[in-house]
């Protein structure tokens, strides 16, 4: 039996030059980065270049990259501190979002009295300007929008630019949740005026538990977790050391091979398309996820013409030929009630068949699309 892994978009595997300066970091470089001698001050140098590297992929300023221990820990800190400190009180989002920014939301509203609302969509799962236009003028509160780049299911993308120039032009902050981009996309925090955005490293082969965000210049938040002076007072506590490490070596991989990933990649994508419209022609394809062009190359969510018991048992059939995939997102596999994403923009028919997120890495074959497309074919004519 083959094992193939198609869920890179829940995470990736490790690059292997990665996994070494890792190793190394934790066998030589093992000192306190507050200590003040040599053993600390090798290890606060190795952090402070990893976040100016970081900072020049970016054209940001190295002061505004702050390590964490994820995506989810960094939209906490932005949704939370802005609401707490910035006097925001309205958040601006949609109902696709992902649930480290709805259950924030959702959890300020109790906390703070704040108002949320939501921007309308198309069918598709795109952002309605207008409207969102609308709500950036409909009272004088001070607001947050916080929508995400690349949808981490179907994976729209939006248009961040004319977003982040539409809330400047309005006096409203900008956050988005780029850990599916960050690592796959090319930035320019200068020529964006967007105020906050969140990665983590294992979306793009690093390793799990460190993130960073980028949180602008003189934007006055306040740290969240409070005790020592680390990550500019931020963030306190002792810094994963050999973790940044990681981060910083995935994140110059990524980008020093991109262009050349990114075609690789997309041919793989446009290839699983095509050959799955001829095994299974019914097949339809969620949101965006079967234009290249207007959808992020890593990942393909399929509805498939499939019954309610077929429909049962496809995860574990694909799962016993050894494919890994999602049905939704993995950060909610397990949970009552289905895609939150897919909800929102398939008909109730279409929900009551299997919707299954494919998505691809550097490390993925056509070999391997040709077999995963074998078995579903083989799946949906048994």
């Amino acid at each position: 039996m083959q094992k193939i892994y198609f869920d890179n978009a829940a995470t990736t595997r490790v690059r292997e030059e990665v996994i070494a300066k890792m190793q190394d970091a934790l066998a030589s470089c093992y000192g306190n980065p507050s200590s003040t001698h040599g053993f600390g001050r090798s290890a606060k140098t190795e952090i402070e270049q990893a976040r100016k590297t970081i900072a020049k992929y970016l054209n940001a300023h190295p002061s505004e990259i702050i390590f964490t221990s994820g995506g989810t820990e960094a939209d906490n800190m932005i949704l939370r501190s802005a609401v707490r400190d910035l006097g925001v009180q309205t958040i601006i989002t949609s109902k696709i979002e992902h649930h480290a920014v709805l259950h924030t939301a959702d959890a300020l509203v109790k906390e703070f009295g704040i108002q949320v609302e939501f921007v309308d969509l198309d069918s598709f799962g795109n952002i309605d300007l207008v409207h969102l236009e609308q709500l950036l003028a409909a009272d004088d509160s001070k607001k947050l929008v916080s929508l995400m780049h690349v949808n981490n299911e179907i994976g729209n993308i939006l248009d961040i630019h004319e977003i982040a120039k539409l809330c400047k032009s309005k006096g409203a902050f900008l956050h988005s949740d780029t850990v599916q981009s960050i690592g796959h996309f090319q930035w320019d925090l200068q020529a964006t005026p967007i105020d906050f955005i969140v990665a983590a490293a294992h979306k793009f082969h690093g390793p799990k538990g460190v993130g960073f965000a980028f949180i602008r210049k003189n934007t006055n938040l306040e740290p969240l977790i409070i005790g020592g002076s680390q990550e500019r007072g931020y963030r306190a506590g002792t810094e994963a050391f050999h973790n940044i490490v990681g981060l910083k070596e995935a994140f110059v991989a990524a980008y020093d091979n991109l262009e050349k990933e990114k075609e690789y990649i997309s041919g793989l994508k446009d290839y699983f398309i095509k050959k799955i419209k001829v095994a299974i022609p019914e097949v339809k394809f969620n949101g965006y996820s079967g234009h290249l062009d207007k959808s992020t190359y890593t990942i393909v969510s399929v509805c498939l013409p499939f019954n309610k018991e077929k429909s049962q048992m496809l995860l574990f059939h694909l799962d016993l030929k050894g494919i890994a995939c999602s049905e939704g997102s993995a950060c909610q596999s397990g949970a009552d009630g289905g895609s939150h994403v897919l909800a929102q923009i398939l008909s109730e028919e279409d929900l009551q068949k299997p919707s299954v997120r494919f998505s691809f890495s550097k490390y993925n074959t056509k070999e391997e699309v040709d077999y995963v497309i074998e078995v579903l074919k083989e799946f949906s004519q048994s």
